[in-house]
């Protein structure tokens, strides 16, 4: 009977253990998610814009090291801060907004260092072609927000991919393809 019992206390114990290992979904605030990019100009200078708007989810399980992210850039929020730079951005030959009115981001997988996320390994679809980016990530903490009253989520993220991989060829070769992509990124835990 002894040993009945101490199994049962021993499975009770395994399962507790495993509903506390659950994976948490966070929504992306879009006041404080920002992606960024910066391109050549014709090799005098470095042009920079972002996305004004953007939604997704994160999902971590940070006792198996895993989870994902879902990131939907709204392509008609592009923001080089010139109207003019906006307005040609926006047509068919370069972002096209009209035809592809989003741009995503689909991880395959997260790398951890211990707790901190260094690596996200996923898919980015720009311009109807999707192709792997890897995202490093420099940055990486989360909070019981006082505001919020409910865990907030936060990092920087870069990679580095050719714009000419999904077919965004203007100005090329007098542009260079190269593109620097930043993410600033914040997530609030959904209730």
């Amino acid at each position: 009977m002894k040993f009945s019992h101490l199994m049962i206390a021993v499975l009770a114990a395994a399962g507790a253990g495993s509903a506390m290992a659950a994976t948490d979904t966070y929504n992306l605030d879009p006041t404080h998610t920002f992606p960024s990019f910066e391109a050549d100009h014709m090799g005098m200078s470095v042009w920079r814009g972002k996305f004004n708007k953007t939604k997704g989810t994160v999902t971590l399980d940070r006792a198996a090291k895993s989870g994902s992210l879902d990131l939907v850039i709204d392509a008609d929020s592009i923001d080089f801060g010139l109207d003019a730079m906006n307005t040609h951005a926006k047509k068919a030959d370069m972002f096209n907004v009209e035809k592809f009115p989003q741009i995503t981001y689909k991880s395959t997988s997260l790398k951890f260092n211990g707790e901190q996320l260094v690596e996200v390994d996923g898919e980015l679809t720009l311009l109807g072609v999707t192709k792997p980016v890897k995202l490093n990530v420099s940055k990486f903490k989360c909070i019981m927000h006082p505001r919020y009253k409910r865990e907030v989520c936060g990092a920087d993220a870069t990679a580095d991919f050719k714009r000419s991989d999904f077919g965004l060829n203007y100005g090329m070769p007098a542009f260079s393809p190269e593109v620097k992509l930043a993410i600033q990124v914040e997530a609030i835990k959904a209730d």
